[in-house]
């Protein structure tokens, strides 16, 4: 299976300075828990829920002057529309990240995979490697 049959299609970016108050309201409305950065028509970084939990409220900041700059992760990391689910699992678990990016041959955002996605559309074994990166932190 390829990536692009179980990614969900139409992500788009956030620019580089969106506030984070509309960061956190835009996860609230979509129901979503990670946004990539881009700039200049590139991707630079992603902002999850959890980048903003720990980055925004480190106590050393004011929430309300944060942008997305201020919390992303960085560097980006992507896999390919073209590429086999599997490498793309593989990439999620040596990574640990449970959200991907997923761009096509011209080098453009075209969806977002996620462990859920995975999930959804996967075959066990590769389902079983998906597992073993969400949890291997924890063991």
């Amino acid at each position: 299976m390829k990536v692009a049959e179980a990614m969900h299609p139409g992500a788009d970016w956030i620019a580089p300075d969106t506030p984070l108050s509309q960061i956190a309201e835009r996860m609230r409305q979509e129901d979503i828990g990670a946004l990539p950065v881009g700039e200049n028509d590139r991707l630079i970084g992603m902002v999850t829920d959890r980048d903003v939990v720990l980055r925004g409220f480190d106590g050393q900041s004011d929430l309300l002057q944060l942008t997305a700059r201020d919390v992303m992760s960085e560097p980006i990391i992507y896999c390919h529309a073209n590429e086999d689910l599997e490498d793309a699992v593989t990439i999620m678990e040596s990574k640990r990240i449970r959200r991907l990016p997923v761009i096509d041959a011209n080098h453009r955002m075209v969806g977002m995979l996620s462990l859920g996605d995975v999930a959804a559309r996967a075959s066990t074994s590769i389902l079983a490697q998906a597992l073993r990166a969400v949890s291997a932190h924890h063991t």
